[in-house]
Formats: structure tokens, sequence, C-alpha cells
């Protein structure tokens, strides 16, 4: 059994989401609720629960600011919340789980397993590091948490050199030479990365274009980094890089 508080603002939605958990999680015993980040640092502390359901804005504060007075983090978090833009895109940063409200049994008895399965093999401080660096709770460069078949990596973005696709698998070349094989798709890491200065040139490429060097215009054209890695320029994405290039 896991032990669990949940921590919203809005009673309805707090007693919306205990029936839900109660009706589709029978492995989670609610034992407590809070409505404001004081509240609930007093619960957790108080039942020490494996499992927390915390909502991200309050009336006190945020459930960012909430774990910060906690740490280190003995217990997982499921974050529930109503943003579908930038908090949304700091939880895949930091590959935290997260539900959206209203929240969708599916998806909850999905979150609660993942949970379950982690239960003393993560390193939570570490994601919660690379999720804090997205919302600017600490002066850090932005993180990406990677999970490899063996370990769990939080990499700063500006070390990524390039993201190379290998069917379901992405592999992540690291400025150091080194590389790590993750079974995330390109596509979702293209949607995560776009928007920090990542370019995808080819179907099978993500390039980090801080490190951009060159472009050999010849057979289509060549991508050159900083470090001689060369990657291909498909015709459908020239007139795209052209203009990004030419808008720097």
């Amino acid at each position: 059994m896991m032990r669990a508080v949940i921590i919203d603002d809005i009673d309805t939605i707090r007693s919306k989401n205990l029936e839900l958990i109660r009706e589709y999680c029978p492995q989670v015993t609610v034992m407590a609720e809070a409505s404001d980040v004081k509240s609930g640092v007093e619960v957790i502390r108080k039942y020490l629960p494996d499992l927390v359901f915390l909502d991200v804005e309050m009336p006190d504060g945020t459930g960012f600011d909430l774990l910060q007075q906690l740490e280190p983090i003995q217990f997982k978090v499921i974050f529930i919340t109503g943003f579908q833009d930038f908090a949304i895109r700091a939880f895949r940063f930091s590959a935290i789980d997260y539900l959206l409200k209203p929240i969708d049994p599916g998806e909850l008895m999905e979150a609660v397993k993942k949970a379950e399965d982690a239960m003393g093999k993560e390193n939570l401080e570490l994601k919660l590091t690379a999720l804090f660096s997205h919302v600017g709770q600490v002066k850090s460069p932005q993180k990406i948490v990677l999970k490899t078949t063996e370990k769990l990596y939080s990499i700063d973005i500006n070390d990524i050199l390039h993201c190379e696709a290998e069917s379901n698998y992405t592999t992540f070349h690291l400025l150091n030479g080194s590389r790590l094989m993750v079974s995330i798709t390109l596509k979702e890491y293209e949607a995560m990365l776009t928007p920090s200065g990542f370019f995808r040139p080819h179907q099978s490429h993500l390039i980090n274009m801080h490190y951009f060097d060159h472009l050999i215009k010849a057979d289509g054209g060549t991508i050159v980094m900083k470090n001689g890695t060369k990657i291909p320029l498909a015709s459908r994405k020239r007139e795209e890089f052209m203009a990004l290039m030419y808008g720097r």
C-alpha cells in the first residue's frame, strides 16, 4: 500500500480527486488533505507519505515552494495542474509526472503505477533540480533529465551537441564526447528543445544551433558542427534552415 496526501486549494477538486483515487487506485490510501503550502508542509511532516498529489498554484505560494521547504524529498510527487504551456514543458524536461485538470482516470492509474514502480529506485532530488531550473527557483542553467536503461542523468541543455534518432530511441551526443540513449522518440525531444535553440534539419537529427559552424552547400547541404560532426540537411528543411540562419 502507498500512503498519500492531496494538496490543492480548491475543496471540490480535492474531493473529486479523492474519489478518483479511491475508485481507480486501491493500492493508495489517502492519509490527509491540505489546501495551501503551509498546511501541506504540516501534513507531509506529520504523515510521512509515500506519494503526494500536489497542485501547482496555491494562495500562499506554489507546489515548488512547498517542495523546497521539505528537502531532502523522501516521497514521490505527482503534480496536478491546469496549465498546459510553460508548466508542462518544465515537467517534461525534468521527467516528473503530472496530471492535467480535470484528471483522466487512465492517466491517474498510469502515473500512480509509475510512482509505485519507482519507489526507492529513482533520485527525485535530481529530477527536482532540473524542474526548479525551469521555473526560476534556482540560479542554474536549464537542465533536462535523461533516463537510460541503467541510470538517471541531469544534463545541462547547453552541453547537448545534437540528438540522433534510432527507431523509437534517441541518442544524445554531448560536448564531452559521451553518448546517452533514451527510449523516447526524437519527435518528443524536438518539441521540448526547439524553444531552447535546437533545430531538426533531418528526420534523424536534432541539432543545438549554438554549436553550428558552417554549411556545405554541395549535394543538397551538409551542416558542420563546431566539433566537426557532419549532419545532413534534408531538402525539405533547407528553406526553413536558411530562414533561421538569416534571422539570427
